[in-house]
């Protein structure tokens, strides 16, 4: 997902139409013996459009049988163009897809199971991610791209104004809480644990979290809940382990801990709560590193920290090549050598990275000291790597942004104080699997 995009679930709704039409690319081959034109779409701006072409060059000159004709844009403008692409039946042969949006596609009969090339062709022991595009029933729908996981970002300078000793591999989230009290200031200067602690002139807050994959989702799978069962076909929100967590949060935004979404609203972008150092913590992706770095930020990452009973959860978006389910056989082998030399080639896995746009997905290039450079914040970025050991993805099907908005929506009634936890727990659990009944039972 892009940078100041990857968390956003917009366009899955916009797709949904459109998708269930199907999609084949409407590009002809123009065979010259074994000459293939390969029609491939990713997402852009102008540094990684540069970057993309300069990669794309080097691989039709070792592999000249292979011409690639391309569509980028911007984030939103290319879902937009890829929707109608696909209504229109003239879609890539091969497209990057945001990581959220792989199993919507694979759901709604866009793209081509490619589980035989995976098994065979495609090293696991050294690309990074491969798991995540595998369904319930053992297909995999994409090859990862770029690899994004989540981790706790903290600002150094306001732990060290506090004196408050940084998070560490052991923090569970009851430590992160207690932290984020003494981190927390109103008006005068005074946290949130003394008695004379202003609620209503709040001026720092501890923790912030929004959103799917830097928010709530990922502390109730910590305790041991989550959203979707594994089939991605039913609410599991109805459960002791869900209660807790939302019970951790709420408790959280009454004792004005975490600002809650008017105060989020505040400040015109969820991202510049911590961007402007009015926040001591917060949940993000490797991507966020970027913003954060070009805002002057003394920061370092942690682990997200373990539930109750010592599970450990960080979210995941691999951002994958999928291929068009009715593109043409040659072009399907085609698009296979781009994804077998994007995963494989040491040089182009190091030109990617230093985009900064995500961690690479050659295990050998996201170990070595190149992307691991400790001369460029944050410090610890081993913390990314180790994560993809605890991590998940966040439940994304084709019905990700209608779900995501019931629990979203809902959370946002409980920490305005106009919902109890059990009804958030009631209403949630109905409110999901009404959404997934709907789009399920038609299939």
């Amino acid at each position: 997902m892009k940078k100041s995009r990857f968390l956003a679930a917009a366009g899955i709704a916009s797709l949904a139409a459109a998708l269930l039409v199907g999609g084949c690319s409407s590009q002809s081959s123009t065979q010259q013996g074994d000459q293939v034109e390969l029609y491939m779409g990713y997402t852009s701006d102008p540094p990684t459009k540069k970057k993309m072409e300069g990669i794309i060059a080097k691989f039709e000159q070792s592999h000249p049988h292979i011409k690639i004709k391309t569509v980028t844009a911007p984030y939103e403008d290319f879902y937009q163009k890829l929707t109608t692409q696909i209504a229109a039946g003239n879609a890539p042969d091969i497209w990057q897809s945001d990581g959220t949006k792989v199993f919507g596609f694979a759901q709604r009969g866009a793209i081509r199971d490619i589980t035989d090339y995976v098994t065979k062709e495609v090293n696991k022991d050294e690309v990074l991610g491969v798991e995540f595009n595998k369904d319930a029933s053992g297909k995999y729908w994409g090859v990862p791209q770029g690899i994004q996981v989540g981790a706790l970002f903290y600002n150094k300078d306001l732990f060290d104004q506090a004196g408050v000793a940084y998070p560490t591999a052991d923090w569970t989230w009851d430590d992160l809480k207690a932290a984020a009290a003494k981190l927390t200031l109103d008006a005068n200067g005074k946290n949130a644990d003394d008695p004379a602690f202003d609620k209503n002139a709040v001026k720092q807050y501890g923790f912030t979290f929004f959103g799917s994959s830097r928010g709530a989702f990922n502390i109730m799978k910590a305790y041991g809940g989550g959203v979707l069962d594994p089939t991605m076909t039913q609410s599991i929100v109805n459960s002791p382990e869900n209660k807790k967590a939302v019970e951790w949060m709420a408790d959280g935004m009454k004792r004005k801990l975490f600002p809650n979404p008017a105060e989020l609203k505040a400040f015109q972008s969820n991202f510049k709560v911590f961007l402007s150092g009015a926040t001591a913590m917060q949940i993000d992706i490797y991507a966020a590193t970027t913003s954060m770095n070009g805002a002057g930020l003394n920061y370092d990452v942690a682990p997200l920290p373990k539930g109750p009973d010592g599970k450990r959860f960080a979210p995941v978006i691999a951002n994958s090549w999928v291929i068009n389910k009715k593109a043409e056989e040659q072009k399907v082998k085609a698009a296979q050598e781009w994804i077998t030399y994007w995963t494989t080639s040491d040089e182009a896995q190091k030109e990617w990275a230093e985009v900064g746009e995500a961690i690479p997905v050659k295990k050998s290039v996201a170990n070595s000291e190149m992307f691991l450079n400790p001369s460029i914040k944050p410090d610890n970025k081993q913390v990314f790597l180790d994560s993809l050991e605890f991590a998940g993805t966040i439940d994304t099907n084709a019905v990700f942004a209608e779900w995501l908005k019931v629990v979203t929506d809902n959370l946002a009634e409980l920490f305005m104080d106009k919902m109890s936890v059990d009804d958030y727990i009631t209403k949630t659990d109905e409110g999901v699997q009404k959404v997934l009944d709907e789009f399920f039972k038609k299939q």
